[in-house]
């Protein structure tokens, strides 16, 4: 088609402005969809350079050329994964998937924060089903490892058997699996993170995996609106599994940082740069309780170079972003990527590795702060 003829210069200019003009005005799913068309039909940012070699990352036994990924929720049915490799993040992360496909909850669901760069959803583990994006993942080229992201179906009588349909149906064909239970949207859901009933899960998920004839890195994603003693029990249940590591964090439901803002009453999980300090505070928090040989995915409020090194900082082995998209354009994901390898360069080291966790305490204590 004419469009994906275009030179790399123009194909790039007519995307990011697209993604930073012509989207903001529409209403937040249209434009959301309108963005996985335009990637479907070759729209696709080229890269500036090669990954710089200070940020090549090994996360759970994974090769990574960079440690900045794109988080579950862009690409729920596994339909521009291989677009976004070609766009240069270092891993792309597919999902929320559930065994039968659903529709979510009723629109509107999504909704912009302008003036605090933030977004609440409650779009309810909308998706096509295990075997619409088994189909394509099959088909998809690869270019970088490729996460899936399982769920449960909201009327499902047992949700640790779906999670473990998702194990039996993808561990052939994902790079990783993420067992989403933090999810505010599908009622219940949050409660499989309780200490007994995460026992459970992570048994039979894990029983699962080894029946497979290949083993893939399970991570475990989990809420911010977690209290210390909601922390502590995740961190007893991980601790005799082979669970591979966790993401931190999901979207919260606590909307007072952005009260008064048009739509902060909306019901839903809310997420982008208000989120920042939460969800950062928490993965330094689990990372204290799980030690540094658990990988860790942070994600929640990054939004610059700066946000994305206090990450690491906190206790992170790789990250994830999506909502400061919606804000920043496709774009930002270059920029931060060349800020973190400056910065490993001006600090006279060899590896983005090597800032991780030297600020555990400090972000843990809820007194960090963003680096210079």
């Amino acid at each position: 088609m004419i469009l994906s003829r275009l030179s790399p210069f123009l194909r790039n200019s007519f995307l990011l402005n697209l993604t930073r003009d012509a989207l903001l005005a529409m209403e937040p799913e249209t434009a959301h969809r309108a963005t996985i068309m335009a990637l479907k039909i070759g729209l696709v940012p080229q890269l500036a350079s090669e990954d710089a070699p200070e940020l090549e990352t090994c996360l759970a036994g994974l090769q990574l050329s960079n440690p900045v990924g794109m988080a579950a929720g862009f690409d729920k049915n596994a339909e521009v994964f291989s677009a976004l490799e070609a766009m240069g993040v270092g891993f792309a992360e597919v999902g929320t998937v559930t065994p039968e496909p659903q529709d979510g909850n009723p629109r509107p669901r999504l909704f912009r924060l302008m003036q605090s760069e933030g977004v609440i959803n409650r779009m309810g583990f909308n998706n096509e089903g295990h075997e619409a994006a088994y189909q394509r993942l099959t088909e998809g080229e690869r270019r970088a490892p490729t996460g899936v992201n399982i769920g449960a179906n909201k009327t499902s009588d047992d949700f640790v058997a779906d999670y473990v349909a998702g194990v039996r149906r993808f561990a052939d064909v994902a790079d990783y699996l993420t067992v989403n239970i933090s999810s505010p949207n599908t009622p219940g859901l949050r409660g499989l993170q309780n200490r007994d009933v995460l026992e459970r899960l992570l048994g039979e998920v894990l029983t699962e995996r080894e029946r497979q004839p290949k083993r893939v890195p399970v991570f475990l994603k989990i809420a911010p609106d977690l209290d210390e003693a909601a922390m502590d029990g995740i961190a007893a249940a991980i601790a005799p599994t082979p669970l591979n590591g966790l993401i931190v964090s999901n979207t919260t439901i606590d909307h007072s940082f952005v009260e008064g803002q048009p739509y902060w009453s909306e019901q839903g999980g809310l997420s982008g740069k208000p989120l920042f300090r939460l969800a950062t505070q928490r993965l330094a928090q689990m990372r204290q309780r799980v030690g540094p040989h658990v990988s860790i995915i942070g994600v929640g409020g990054v939004h610059s170079p700066q946000s994305a090194l206090a990450k690491f900082q906190a206790g992170a082995n790789a990250i994830q972003l999506y909502s400061a998209l919606v804000f920043g354009g496709l774009e930002l994901l270059e920029e931060i990527k060349l800020g973190l390898a400056r910065r490993v360069r001006q600090a006279g080291r060899t590896n983005i590795s090597e800032f991780v966790g030297e600020r555990t305490d400090a972000w843990a204590a809820g007194r960090g702060i963003l680096p210079d």
